[in-house]
């Protein structure tokens, strides 16, 4: 979440910063926000002086009444009655000025770093790297849905008979390449210095708020209604809400934190191809990374990061590319996103399998997450996050491009993990 102060001493470029986000809403809401700023300074001001008024007031009192002044004392009573009737009167008005204040703040997203570009939708994103050469299939390859069918991996009628669409059932060889993936990727992590993290899976509001779901996002997330808890969409969520109204010593930075969790999202996916079969699901399976990190230091991490996610997609052999996401492509509260992407050479398109990106401090404000540097002064730390990585995605991809008319070929990285080199057709 910005900060008033920014939003009143640096207006010009935060409206600029908006301006590269496609914000349409972004002088409204910057101009309503410095203007229940100033009416809280001023009822602040008011109050502040009232009770100064009703303080000075009960002290004089006692002394009027040891001077025998009792009916000077008296109204200087009926007067304090009224101070305090005032102030409780001002501290209501000051109350609805800053419920209004926040509410305001929450709608306005977070300012693009100087590097992002302007733009309106994923057509305006950069390529910063592909590779050169993709793979060429037979004539007759098959989109993976298909070839799921076919090797009997995965189940999506059984899934929507005990769930709904979008709830697949991974099963036999299908599963096993599930599990495989999943602990490559956390041992990959924890070679990497990553310490491993299983957290709950239903979150509540403070922690939805603090990660920047709530409200923005509610819409997608699952609810318990009962117990006003949410189903994760990532494992951001409840590991970066693990230091929530902490305050961290200087020393303790960088936090790296890695997770794996199934994630439900709400997403409404329309009809075609591009939703197909693992294009899109409402449960799925994805490894997190998660850091915390000295502000100076949050842009080198966001390029190691990228770097790191990049190096499993080459372990797995998976032919990719590295998108800079415009403005108007980000997510709320991101200050820059690499989205990292593999081809589907059974559909003969990209594939989104991962988004790295670093917040600044716009989650950090959210959940009061500072650190003491050497000096003692509070600051507030970056947090970052990225995909390491999504799994629907990952495996269509490695089921299409490993596909021959016999048999799906497994990476070499995951056959130690899977127990087996290939999946034969039934």
């Amino acid at each position: 979440m910005l900060q008033i102060h920014q939003l009143k001493n640096q207006q010009e470029a935060v409206l600029a910063g908006l301006q590269k986000r496609n914000f349409k809403q972004a002088l409204s809401l910057v101009q309503q926000a410095i203007d229940l700023d100033d009416q809280r300074r001023a009822l602040q001001a008011r109050l502040d002086d009232t009770l100064a008024q009703s303080n000075q007031l009960a002290k004089s009192i006692g002394a009027l009444m040891k001077q025998g002044k009792t009916q000077e004392a008296e109204q200087q009573k009926q007067t304090t009655t009224e101070l305090k009737q005032t102030a409780k009167t001002l501290q209501e008005q000051l109350s609805e000025v800053e419920e209004a204040l926040h509410q305001v703040l929450v709608q306005i997203p977070n300012i693009p770093h100087a590097s992002v570009v302007g733009g309106k939708s994923a057509e305006d994103n950069q390529v910063v790297f592909q590779v050169d050469a993709l793979p060429q299939l037979p004539e007759g390859a098959l989109p993976h849905w298909e070839l799921i069918a076919q090797y009997n991996l995965i189940d999506f009628e059984l899934g929507s008979k005990i769930t709904g669409a979008g709830f697949p059932v991974y099963r036999g060889k299908g599963a096993k390449l599930q599990r495989a993936l999943i602990s490559f990727f956390l041992d990959e992590a924890t070679k990497a210095g990553y310490e491993e993290i299983i957290p709950p899976l239903l979150v509540n509001a403070d922690s939805g708020f603090g990660t920047g779901q709530l409200p923005d996002k509610e819409g997608q997330m699952y609810t318990a209604t009962a117990d006003d808890l949410y189903l994760i969409p990532t494992a951001e969520v409840p590991i970066t809400n693990l230091y929530r109204n902490v305050i961290l010593q200087e020393k303790a930075l960088p936090i790296r934190n890695v997770g794996y969790t199934p994630c439900f999202r709400r997403e409404a996916g329309s009809w075609g191809a591009h939703v197909r079969g693992l294009n899109r699901l409402h449960q799925f399976d994805k490894v997190e990374i998660v850091h915390i990190e000295h502000p100076s230091k949050s842009y080198e991490t966001l390029e190691n990061m990228r770097q790191y996610v990049e190096g499993l997609l080459q372990k797995l052999e998976l032919p990719y590319r590295v998108l800079a996401l415009c403005g108007g492509d980000m997510g709320f509260t991101s200050a820059k996103t690499y989205d990292l992407e593999v081809w589907s050479a059974g559909q003969q398109r990209w594939l989104e399998v991962s988004s790295v990106s670093n917040f600044e401090t716009f989650q950090s404000v959210r959940l009061k997450l500072r650190f003491k540097d050497a000096e003692g002064k509070t600051q507030w730390a970056h947090t970052l996050n990225g995909s390491a990585l999504a799994l629907p995605r990952i495996v269509a991809a490695i089921l299409e491009n490993n596909q021959t008319t016999q048999a799906i070929a497994i990476p070499k990285v995951l056959q130690p993990y899977a127990g087996f080199d290939h999946i034969p057709l039934p």
